[in-house]
């Protein structure tokens, strides 16, 4: 979530099970949506150490089931009085039985042309485990779990808790007051939990330090092989960020880089970058990091315009050079990515490969440098600027939505 000059990620869920998530769902179908957990105990201000997370659910008893014919649902009410409905043929697709689901893959097997999207039920019964049975009109059964039902209500409370859990959705918005939440490398790789503790911190805060890596090549490798793997790139799996002649990317100078995201020329840009410093510059060296989505989030309140602007027009990008491979990239991307319910999900936005092509109608070039201009002006403000300086063996790696950590 932060924008570096030297913007947060779209990092995959990491956990899919996490108690405190799993417990709001769970509960959900009976009472709002609470505020949103800590699934991490990193400490954000005055502390930079990282936590972990606990995993565990509780049992769910029912009370009773019925079939209501009418409106093709089955009702299930709690133990607590809570009340869930779920549509017959929702309840046919997602059999658990081992003719329609793949256990071991957790993958369906009965096929939508199988499927009577109208299908009625013969019977609807709580087993004495605390199961569902269904009884289809075929004679084929249905058994399901009450907790695994109860996690799928279609409540509008216990959707939005299954996403937060799903797609760790919590973040956490910052300034220039920001003390960048820090973990151990050798740590981090070495022991599980804290790793899980890093990942969840660089999800929900966008950028993360690394301190204690040997400070020689292969690191980035190292670390990136703990949790998933390299992605090629035109520049390779990895490569060196240093003052180069007759340089193929403005990172490749001495100049000073402005606010930006990682590769929006890229049609599936990387969700996380790793930075590892090995040698410092004598003077200078300092970088400079916003939160992206805090800094939209600050347009939308203070210019509307502008925001709308920037999450609708498509906007081109553009690289063209030669390093591991030759390569000429071109995309397009709203400056400002946002969902259905217009929340901020991506930010894409790289001045140096901004392409000279500008995609729009006359009347909308003026309109969009006005708001792209106000969005740069916010990110530049001081107040909301985090300026650091890596050392020798420091990890830096950051996410683009943008998320970084650093060593």
């Amino acid at each position: 979530m932060w924008m570096s000059s030297f913007a947060r990620f779209a990092l995959p869920a990491l956990q899919r099970s996490s108690g405190v998530a799993a417990r709001r769902v769970l509960g959900a179908c009976r009472t709002p949506v609470p505020p949103p957990s800590r699934l991490t105990s990193v400490q954000l201000r005055g502390q930079q150490t990282l936590g972990s997370a606990s995993l565990s659910a509780g049992r769910q008893p029912v009370r009773q089931v019925r079939a209501l014919e009418q409106e093709r649902m089955v009702e299930v009410e709690w133990e607590d009085g809570g009340h869930s409905l779920y549509p017959f043929t929702w309840l046919r697709d997602n059999c658990q039985c081992p003719r329609c689901t793949l256990e071991s893959a957790q993958a369906r097997l009965l096929l939508l042309t199988d499927l009577d999207i109208h299908i009625g039920v013969e019977a609807v019964e709580l087993t004495n485990d605390n199961k569902i049975s269904i009884v289809w009109p075929d004679q084929h059964i249905s058994l399901f779990d009450a907790e695994w039902l109860k996690k799928r209500c279609f409540s509008a409370a216990a959707r939005q808790a299954m996403q937060d859990e799903l797609f760790l959705n919590e973040r956490f918005l910052w300034d220039s007051s920001l003390l960048i939440p820090t973990a151990d490398y050798q740590q981090v790789l070495e022991d599980d939990e804290a790793a899980l503790a890093w990942l969840l911190a660089l999800r929900r805060v966008g950028i993360v330090s690394l301190k204690g890596a040997p400070a020689e090549r292969g690191q980035v490798s190292r670390l990136a092989q703990k949790i998933g793997y390299l992605r090629l790139t035109f520049y390779g799996h990895t490569w060196q960020v240093q003052d180069k002649p007759m340089a193929n990317n403005v990172a490749y100078t001495s100049g000073k880089l402005s606010q930006h995201t990682d590769y929006p020329a890229l049609h599936f840009a990387p969700g996380v970058q790793f930075l590892h410093c090995i040698n410092q510059a004598v003077e200078g060296g300092e970088s400079e990091a916003v939160d992206g989505f805090h800094m939209a989030q600050l347009l939308q309140r203070e210019d509307p315009e502008a925001f709308r602007t920037l999450s609708s027009l498509l906007v081109d990008f553009t690289d063209t050079g030669a390093d591991y491979c030759d390569f000429r990239l071109q995309s397009k991307n709203h400056i400002i990515d946002v969902d259905a319910e217009g929340r901020v999900v991506r930010i894409n936005y790289n001045n140096a490969t901004r392409d000279s092509v500008l995609d729009l109608p006359l009347h909308q070039v003026q309109p969009f440098y006005r708001a792209l201009r106000s969005y740069v002006d916010i990110m530049n403000r001081p107040e909301n600027v985090v300026t650091y300086r890596m050392e020798p063996g420091q990890w830096n790696p950051k996410g683009s939505s943008i998320s970084s950590f650093y060593l």
